[in-house]
C-alpha cells in the first residue's frame, strides 16, 4: 500500500516539474494579468455552437466505464463493511449542509441568457461542503474541498439520464482542472485509492502532513499538484474562502461552458487562504462558527467561461485548464446563505438521503465529456448501492 501512495507522488512530482502550463498559469491555474502598456487584450472570439459532434468516445470507453463501477462500488462495500454504513463513494465526508437562495442575474447578455439562465428569477438551494475520499478520513488527512448546490424546483426540459426531476445541480472542487484528462488516468487513480481505503490511517496522517509541505513548497515557486492534493497535500485553508470550479464542461444552451462558485461577500473573501489548524473536524467545526455568527452573511458569485475555441478549450480532456486570456470567467448568479446550523444532530442523516449528481440537470446543460459519462453511471451504481445497503431510500429534496 506504501508503495502505491508512493507511484502516486512520484508521478505528480514528474508531472509538476515536466508541465509548461505551470509557467504560464502559476498556482492558480489562471493567466496573470499583465499592464496594459505592455499588451492588449484582443476582442473575445463567439462562443463555439453546441453540437453532438463536440463529444467524442474512445472505443474502449464503455469497458473502462464497466470497470470504474466495480472499483467504485466495491470500495463502497468495503467502506460499509467496515463503518456499517454506506457512504458516498466519494466526497464522502460531509462538513456542512446549508439552505440557500439562487438569484440568476438581469440584464446577462444574449451569450449568457441561456437555459436556467435565460430570464431572472429566484430559486430555493441546498449547499453541500464535502471532501473525499470514500472514507470518513479525519481532516488531519487534507484532501480537496468540495462546493455541491442543488438549486430547487428548476421549471424546464430534462436532460436524459438523470433520476431527479426538479433540480439543476453543480458539482465542483476547488482547483480549475481534473488531475487526469479522461476516464482512463480516472480509473488508475480510482484503483489506488481503493487500494488505501480504511486501511493505514496512521500512516496517511503522516502522508499527509509531508504531502501539505512538498504541496506548499511547489506553490511557494508558482506551481501545484493535483494529484499531490487528492492524495492528501490539500493546503489546510478554510473552505468558505475557496474558488470552486466543475473542471469539466456542460452544454450551456446554445454553447458550451465551464462553471465557478467564486466568493464575493467581504467575509467569504477575507477567509481566502486563511489557515486551519489540523484537527480531525477542523473543517466543520470553522464552518459551523462562521454560521454561527448572528447576522452571517455569505454569497458566492456563479460564473461561467464559455468555451470559444475547441483545441485550446477541449471537450474530452479535463487536464486541460481552459484560458482566460481566451474567455474570462462572467457572472450570472448570486448564491446567498445565512446565519444558520450549519451541522446538527440530525444533518449527517439528512444528507444521507440526499443526492447531488451533475446529470441531475435540465437538458440545456447537459454534462459533456468522457468523464462526465463515466459519472453518469458511476454515481447512479453507487447511489443504489447506498439506498439498498443502508437501507433509506434517496429522495429529493423539498423547499422552504
Amino acid at each position: 500500500m506504501i508503495a502505491s501512495w508512493s507511484e502516486g507522488i512520484a508521478r505528480a512530482l514528474r508531472a509538476t516539474a515536466m508541465s509548461p502550463a505551470l509557467l504560464v498559469h502559476g498556482s492558480s491555474g489562471k493567466v496573470a494579468a499583465l499592464p496594459p502598456d505592455v499588451i492588449a487584450m484582443p476582442a473575445l472570439l463567439p462562443a463555439v455552437a453546441y453540437s453532438v459532434n463536440v463529444e467524442h468516445a474512445d472505443a474502449d470507453e464503455q469497458a473502462t466505464i464497466t470497470e470504474l463501477v466495480k472499483v467504485f462500488t466495491d470500495m463502497a462495500q468495503v467502506v460499509a463493511n467496515h463503518e456499517g454504513h454506506a457512504h458516498r463513494a466519494v466526497h464522502a465526508k460531509g462538513h456542512a449542509l446549508l439552505r440557500g437562495r439562487f438569484r440568476v442575474l438581469e440584464g446577462l447578455s444574449p451569450e449568457l441568457s441561456q437555459g436556467l439562465f435565460a430570464a431572472p428569477g429566484e430559486y430555493d438551494a441546498l449547499v453541500r461542503l464535502s471532501s473525499p475520499p470514500a472514507e470518513q478520513l479525519p481532516d488531519t488527512v487534507s484532501t480537496p474541498r468540495a462546493m455541491a448546490v442543488k438549486i430547487m424546483d428548476v421549471p424546464g426540459a430534462r436532460v436524459e439520464g438523470g433520476d431527479e426531476q426538479h433540480s439543476q445541480d453543480f458539482l465542483m472542487v476547488n482547483g480549475p482542472a481534473f488531475n487526469t484528462p479522461g476516464i482512463r488516468g480516472f480509473l488508475r487513480s480510482a484503483k489506488l485509492l481503493a487500494a488505501t481505503t480504511e486501511r493505514m490511517p496512521r500512516t496517511k496522517q503522516v502522508l499527509s502532513a509531508t504531502l501539505r509541505g512538498t504541496e506548499a513548497a511547489l506553490e511557494a515557486v508558482g506551481g501545484q499538484s493535483a494529484t499531490l492534493k487528492a492524495l492528501g497535500g490539500e493546503p489546510q485553508h478554510h473552505p468558505l474562502g475557496e474558488t470552486f470550479f466543475t473542471q469539466v464542461p456542460f452544454r450551456y444552451g446554445a454553447y458550451i461552458a465551464k462553471f465557478s462558485w467564486v466568493p464575493v461577500s467581504p467575509a467569504l473573501k477575507a477567509l481566502t487562504g486563511e489557515p486551519l489548524e489540523s484537527a480531525p473536524d477542523t473543517q466543520r467545526e470553522a464552518v459551523a462558527a462562521f454560521f454561527a455568527q448572528p447576522g452571517a452573511v455569505a454569497e458566492w458569485e456563479l460564473r461561467v467561461q464559455l468555451c470559444r475555441d475547441l483545441e485550446k478549450m477541449p471537450i474530452e480532456d479535463a487536464s486541460v485548464v481552459w484560458p482566460e486570456e481566451i474567455s474570462p470567467y462572467l457572472p450570472v448568479g448570486r448564491l446567498l446563505v445565512e446565519a444558520q446550523a450549519s451541522w446538527s444532530a440530525d444533518a449527517e442523516s439528512s444528507e444521507d438521503q440526499l443526492a447531488f449528481a451533475p446529470w441531475h440537470a435540465l437538458a440545456a446543460h447537459r454534462p459533456l465529456g468522457n468523464l462526465n459519462r463515466a459519472r453518469r453511471v458511476v454515481m447512479a451504481a453507487v447511489r443504489e448501492f447506498r439506498s439498498t445497503f443502508n437501507p433509506c431510500p434517496l429522495h429529493g429534496p423539498t423547499s422552504g
